[in-house]
């Protein structure tokens, strides 16, 4: 308990000194540059620099994106001050032009997130009020979603256009190739925003966009690629995997359904995940007995099934916790084990590894939450304190590695430690959040009674019946509606066989993975 309590408090400490950097030398620009010092926003010199230009709109991102770690970690004083700024300085009258994921995920996520916290009646996370709060942050939130749906005009199958200028629209010379994460991944953030409005325009046009993406999916394999034209509903690129271009997607489609008991929601993902073990997965049938290679999820061709490189990238460390939503517990736990040799290998996750050369694609790493909000989810089911040691580990790792003059820097490098002049947003809201739950057994989140579900950024949101119930279905009524009316609580898993009950007590003290496989995924990345 007192080391648990040490280590939950340099996590706080981690986010206190990124946090404090960035309000000293940064704020109001997006992010904070932890080598120099200073503040950054748009590349307005270079606006073909995307890495920059997507994600930064002018907005004080880093402060937004952190609004609700300030509440799950109790600072309620820095919470309200910090919600009064935003109210105060941010506006989204800029001409940017940023990414609609990318805003939808980190900013809209983050002022509901932070919106619904100082409005529950209940205030699980200490006095979260705000003195003669007239819902400015929905405001907030409504006002840059209003700017965002420009992206779902003109559009032939409904799939959006991945960027909008927040003043002008879609920019004239757009692309029309878009990637399955980014257009699919908006449901959960604009549901949310629809149900609390009372306004269906949100939830349907993200709601649509998933469907036309379903709708494309091959017919021979089931599974869709991670790049497609908006205009034709062509397959631009036909890669399958579960990393960046498509990750959230699945994520969004459970998601969702958790949120908003849509049974069409669970349908498409049942569906999905059945097509990912027959088609990705590769490796031996059950994670903890039998012979041959440890589990691994591979990049295939859509239509074939064929392997399409032999590379996975950092982004994929995220679906061993969405396994653990679903209950394939077993499962998450193999996959969560490889990504973890890497981490014990270099000290983070390079942001390609290739698994056939034991070696990194790209070597970099930006802070990414991805393990941490697996081992976080993890550790949550199986309470097995081995995910307590891999997040002592991410920990010690970040702070040897990536602490710099003000914060935290991304690593330019893995193998030779070289750091990079940037801090992004989702290190505050999410990697420290999810390294701080994990020590903090008495957090409200895991103890108040209310049940929480995390956006894709790591925005906590209370599961709550008036998402369950939308305004308009009365408008809509019809027998198919009455037919839904009582709406399920229950999730089945994909494969039946492995739900939450199969990690019994006894096992729980010892090692989630025997030590052979443990030591045969350390041999498959090169540790021994």
């Amino acid at each position: 308990p007192q080391l648990r309590a040490r280590l939950r408090d340099a996590a706080r400490g981690m986010f206190v000194f990124g946090y404090d950097s960035y309000m000293e030398h940064a704020f109001p620009r997006d992010e904070l540059d932890p080598l120099h010092c200073r503040g950054r926003g748009p590349d307005r010199r270079d606006p073909s620099n995307l890495n920059i230009n997507d994600v930064l709109g002018n907005y004080s991102l880093t402060l937004i994106d952190a609004l609700d770690t300030l509440a799950v970690m109790g600072n309620s004083s820095e919470f309200q001050k910090a919600v009064k700024l935003v109210i105060d300085t941010v506006s989204f009258d800029k001409d940017s032009t940023v990414q609609v994921f990318e805003a939808t995920i980190r900013v809209l996520g983050s002022l509901l997130s932070a919106h619904i916290i100082i409005t529950d009646s209940k205030q699980p996370f200490g006095d979260m009020t705000i003195k003669d709060y007239d819902n400015e942050l929905l405001h907030l939130a409504h006002d840059l979603a209003v700017r965002l749906l420009p992206a779902f005009e003109n559009t032939k199958t409904g799939i959006p256009y991945p960027r909008v200028n927040l003043k002008k629209g879609v920019p004239p010379d757009s692309h029309n190739e878009t990637c399955t994460a980014g257009a699919g991944s908006l449901l959960v953030e604009f549901g949310i925003l629809s149900r609390l409005l009372g306004d269906s325009t949100f939830e349907w046009v993200a709601r649509r966009a998933v469907k036309a993406l379903w709708s494309l999916r091959s017919n021979h394999t089931g599974l869709l690629g991670n790049v497609v034209n908006i205009q034709t509903g062509h397959w631009v690129g036909k890669q399958s995997g579960l990393g960046a271009g498509s990750d959230s997607f699945y994520e969004y489609l459970l998601k969702s359904y958790i949120l908003f008991g849509e049974q069409e929601d669970l349908e498409m993902f049942n569906a999905a995940y059945r097509n990912i073990q027959s088609h990705l997965r590769r490796g031996r049938e059950a994670c903890n007995e039998g012979e041959g290679d440890p589990p691994l999820y591979v990049n295939v061709n859509m239509y074939t099934g064929q392997l399409m490189n032999t590379w996975i990238d950092s982004l994929q460390a995220f679906f061993p916790g969405l396994q653990v939503l679903i209950g394939d517990v077993e499962d998450a736990i193999c996959l969560h084990a490889f990504y973890y040799a890497i981490w014990k290998r270099y000290g983070a996750l390079p942001e390609r590894y290739n698994w056939q050369l034991q070696a990194p694609d790209v070597p970099f790493y930006p802070l990414r939450p991805e393990l941490v909000e697996s081992t976080y989810l993890l550790y949550q089911a199986t309470k097995n304190p081995f995910y307590l040691h891999v997040g002592m580990d991410i920990l010690q790792s970040l702070e040897k590695y990536t602490k710099a003059k003000c914060g935290y820097a991304t690593l330019h490098h893995v193998v030779e430690k070289t750091k990079e002049d940037r801090m992004e947003s989702f290190f505050l809201s999410e990697t420290c959040k999810y390294l701080y739950l994990l020590f903090d057994e008495e957090n409200p989140v895991h103890k108040s009674g209310n049940k929480f579900m995390f956006t894709t950024e790591g925005h906590v949101v209370s599961v709550d019946g008036r998402f369950r119930h939308s305004l308009w279905e009365d408008v809509l009524a019809g027998e198919e509606q009455s037919a839904q009316a009582a709406k399920p609580t229950e999730l089945k898993a994909a494969n039946l066989s492995s739900n939450c009950n199969r990690v019994p007590d006894e096992r729980r003290y010892l090692l989630p993975l025997k030590s052979n496989y443990m030591r045969q995924i350390d041999r498959m990345v090169g540790l021994i």
